[in-house]
């Protein structure tokens, strides 16, 4: 027999069911994990039963329990369960902790008269035997006479069973009499509880499983073994079936969990407008979107929940993989095709803010299938979506939501708690357009035809990068890293995110998962920067004026978090999303992050060089005096440099957010460094007034850093004084200048960073224990540093070659996450990532001078 063999309706229901956030299994024993035998004592249970039951209760967010009318240290003896795997006995009210109603006293003597009693009606009918349980005492009439067995269990009805505090519990060929309550649907019930199940499964043969049966609802499966009515929805034959659909269930979970369905991180491609992003998987699934801003929360979760978290599918009806996906040149509009169909997708620019809409245009000759599936809130919200006549609206949200879709008949299906909705669509009569809006209960056309808006859109990102000065190197990937950094950019508030998502992993399957989408002030000026590098400066005015307003809610500069909000509030308390299962079965999902609340004294140095390259910029272009280095911008470089002042000498938690003891990291003092000298230059190059105290202060820092950075014996500068752990950040003691790269320490600096931290394609920040369990990937900004590295001193041939590693780790789209595992040869980390952009940009303008 093989899965096959299982109802096609139990095997749906089962694919289903593996696929919620937290999975509880059940089952009864006698008649399902185990065959009904003659002698009860010796009702083992089916290998292939015990295997799977095993394996369920090892997933993560998995549960597995045997609910059985057994007495539970006879169930615990005979099934041969590994501990990993719930025991209830006594028909659910004998857990292993105890009971769940005390047994007192008088029950204990009532009790014993029961087994008293019992056992003489059993002496009188051959083949008849009692059961002896803590709670109960059990009549079993399986191997006696048919005639006697009836006359054994009338005898038991009308007697003893009459007696008051007596629980009457009637199976196959047995009747049970219990002196506590007891109800497998409680069990059930309680397990659920304790778990936070969002499902459960059940698997019952008997009257007495009925009780847990009655218990299960929306997305549940119950299934019946054996002939009679039930409540179950399903029904199969025999034991050695439910061996089947367990192992059929644990495959199904398994496969799920592990992600066997996640698309890779470096195919997922980024959609933006101004003021939002979004991400589409390689065959057009909509996998995530936030609303209202990129760092609320998603109605659209696939990416970190699957199908139940939030999606928006379009593909052929008739099932065929994808030909491409690629970005229309010099926009953020994606276009993937299959051979007779297409969508076309984007984010319309004219919205008013604090809305956000998409919009989907399907051409082509084939019938397409659309499943579209909001999930509020990371899908702790549930909606109803009512059918109109231009579209679809979408209800119980708190805010108005539709989807325009005139000439659409959509077919509105519920599985209990969500609803999803269906169509077919022929997009031969023309194309079908497809625009979501949320914030807005707008269901009329719009003032601009679609064409028209998508070239509005398309024109702002065009315009814009064909205006660049971009590297003569691998020009389509620097266009693609261009507009990616500048989709990360937010218009409205002038903020900079470090990255789209939330918690895609460092580590597959593990728990270095954050939220990066939000505004870290070093991110986002790394980020300007490198913008106004390529000849784009209002992105940088619109972030400083940003950091302007940060300011005005600190009590000094030194008091600034490392990161913000996208409209430059604090952030709330780090939490786990627990109801998704999260990328590749990597949890938890987090949303905040705790990083907020850290000391991270190397962000005054990006911002002040920033401003540095800003006003150079604007020299560029003619201006001078005020102009290129405006009052605002001095005044905010001089708050830099205070807040150094104040706090260089403390210890700090780093620019990796290590969640441990702050320690001196020579990356920060070498930041502190760099905030007084950029300022120092500064003041000289466009005639401002410095304090005296800042060429001191710079040599101080600077004397410091030579003296308590440098580590003899490891032959390179370390991580943080006085250890001798190394780190790719500290490369920035040339980088930066504080050292001349001509320096044999700086070189000697590199060569321990090549052949500590360096694996093949990739280069590690560091390797030393930081405190998290797992590991994590190479950072790709990282590599870019050693590249820049490389060429300080002079070994361009190396340069040149892990460049061409870093390239090749671009996904089809042209676009970079966090991390790169260079084993398994496959992205890590939130995507796409500002730094990895910005990393790539600069190698190819330095590689190319």
């Amino acid at each position: 027999m093989t899965a096959l063999d299982l109802p096609v309706e139990l095997r749906r229901a089962l694919i289903a069911v593996a696929r919620t956030p937290r999975l509880l299994v059940a089952s009864d024993y006698d008649g399902t994990m185990a065959p009904i035998v003659s002698d009860p004592s010796k009702a083992f249970p089916h290998d292939e039963s015990v295997t799977a039951m095993r394996g369920l209760a090892s997933l993560a967010a998995t549960k597995a329990a045997v609910i059985s009318g057994r007495a539970l240290r006879d169930l615990a003896t005979l099934s041969r369960l590994p501990a990993e795997v719930q025991l209830v006995g006594s028909h659910g009210s004998e857990f292993d902790v105890g009971f769940i109603n005390a047994i007192d006293d008088e029950a204990k003597r009532l009790l014993q008269d029961i087994a008293v009693e019992m056992s003489s009606i059993a002496a009188r009918f051959p083949g008849v035997a009692v059961e002896t349980k803590p709670a109960s005492a059990a009549l079993h009439v399986r191997n006696a006479d048919p005639a006697d067995a009836e006359a054994a269990l009338v005898a038991v009805r009308d007697g003893v069973a009459l007696r008051e505090g007596v629980q009457v519990t009637e199976g196959k060929s047995v009747i049970e009499l219990a002196v506590i309550v007891t109800d497998k649907g409680d069990a059930l019930d309680i397990l659920r509880h304790q778990e936070g199940a969002t499902a459960a499964v059940f698997f019952g043969d008997d009257v007495t499983d009925e009780k847990a049966f009655t218990r299960l609802h929306g997305p549940d499966v119950g299934v019946k073994i054996g002939p009679g009515d039930s409540l179950a929805e399903f029904h199969i034959d025999s034991t050695e079936q439910v061996s089947l659909a367990l192992a059929f269930l644990l495959g199904e979970r398994r496969r799920w969990l592990s992600g066997a369905d996640a698309p890779r991180i470096e195919r997922l491609t980024m959609l933006a407008s101004p003021n939002a992003v979004a991400l589409v998987t390689p065959d057009a699934n909509l996998t995530w979107l936030c609303h209202p801003e990129p760092d609320s929360a998603a109605i659209f979760a696939h990416l970190l929940g699957g199908n139940e978290a939030g999606h928006f599918s379009i593909g052929p009806k008739r099932t065929a993989l994808p030909l491409s996906q690629q970005y229309v040149d010099g926009t953020m509009t994606v276009q993937t095709k299959w051979a007779s169909l297409q969508v076309t997708d984007y984010l319309p620019h004219d919205v008013p803010v604090g809305q956000t809409s998409l919009t989907r245009v399907v051409t082509g000759k084939a019938t397409a299938i659309v499943t579209f599936a909001p999930r509020p809130e990371f899908g702790k919200v549930w909606v109803q979506l009512e059918p109109e006549e231009d579209g679809l609206r979408i209800s119980g949200t708190a805010e108005p939501m539709v989807l325009r879709s005139p000439g659409v008949k959509w077919n509105v299906v519920s599985d209990g708690a969500q609803q999803t909705a269906h169509a077919e669509i022929d997009p031969t009569g023309g194309p079908v357009v497809l625009e979501l809006r949320l914030g807005s209960e707008d269901l009329g056309s719009s003032a601009l035809p679609e064409p028209e808006r998508r070239a509005q859109a398309e024109a702002y990102w065009k315009d814009w990068v064909d205006a660049l000065n971009l590297p003569p190197l691998k020009p389509d990937l620097m266009k693609r890293s261009a507009l990616t950094l500048r989709g990360l950019v937010h218009a409205d508030s002038g903020s900079i995110m470090a990255a789209a998502t939330t918690s895609l992993p460092e580590e597959i399957g593990g728990v270095r998962n954050w939220d990066y989408r939000y505004c870290w002030l070093r991110d986002a000026a790394l980020t300007a920067s490198a913008l106004v590098n390529l000849g784009s400066t209002a992105e940088a005015e619109g972030y400083l004026g940003w950091i302007h307003e940060v300011l005005k809610s600190v009590t000094g500069p030194e008091r600034l978090h490392p990161l913000y909000t996208i409209r430059g509030l604090g952030l709330p308390s780090e939490a786990v999303i627990d109801e998704l299962p999260g990328y590749a079965g990597s949890r938890p999902v987090r949303v905040g992050n705790a990083a907020n609340q850290q000391v991270q004294l190397d962000v005054f140095g990006p911002i002040v060089d920033l401003v540095s390259s800003l006003a150079h910029a604007r020299q560029s272009r003619g201006l001078a005096g005020k102009e290129a280095l405006s009052d605002d911008d001095w005044s905010l470089v001089r708050s830099m440099v205070e807040a150094v002042e104040r706090r260089w000498d403390e210890p700090d938690h780093g620019i990796w957010e290590i969640r441990g003891t702050p320690r001196h990291h020579v990356y920060s003092k070498v930041m502190g460094w760099m905030t007084i000298d950029r300022a120092i230059t500064l003041a000289a190059a466009f005639e401002r007034d410095t304090e005296p105290s800042w060429a001191g202060l710079r040599e101080q820092i600077y004397a410091e850093v030579i003296d308590k950075g440098w580590n003899e014996e490891v032959r390179s500068f370390t991580a943080a004084y006085e250890g001798t752990d190394l780190d790719a950040a500290t490369l920035h003691i040339g980088l930066s200048g504080l050292i001349d790269p001509s320096d044999p320490r700086f070189a000697a600096t590199v060569t321990a960073t090549e052949a500590e931290l360096r694996s093949g394609s990739t280069v590690y920040r560091y390797h030393h224990d930081d405190g998290l369990p797992g590991g994590e990937g190479g950072f790709h900004l990282c590599a870019a540093w050693l590249v820049e590295a490389y060429l300080l001193i002079g070994q361009r041939s190396e340069a040149e070659a892990l460049f061409a590693q870093l390239v090749s780790a671009a996904g089809p789209t042209g676009l970079l996450s966090e991390e790169y595992d260079p084993v398994a040869e496959r992205s890590l980390g939130n995507h796409p990532q500002a730094y990895s952009h910005l990393g790539l940009l600069r190698c190819a303008s330095l590689l190319s001078a």
